[in-house]
């Protein structure tokens, strides 16, 4: 799951990166609607690491009820 954690960010900054160097090189006006696609990605990478840790804590709640159970 850490891979595909960071392929997101990878991926928003090479968008960012290329859509960049697109616009100054043709024109902003045709590569602008294309940040959409970085932001996205960006989105995708903090929505996940979010869940990530979401889940660890829950996993170690349910360990924990699991092993105050069993006393």
């Amino acid at each position: 799951n850490k891979v595909m954690l960071y392929f997101w960010l990878v991926m928003a900054v090479l968008i960012f990166v290329g859509v960049t160097v697109m616009g100054i090189l043709e024109g902003f006006d045709r590569w602008i609607f294309s940040y959409l696609f970085g932001g996205i990605s960006l989105l995708m990478f903090f929505v996940r690491r979010y869940m990530m840790k979401r889940m660890i804590k829950h996993m170690a709640y349910l360990e924990e009820l699991k092993n105050s159970q069993g006393k």
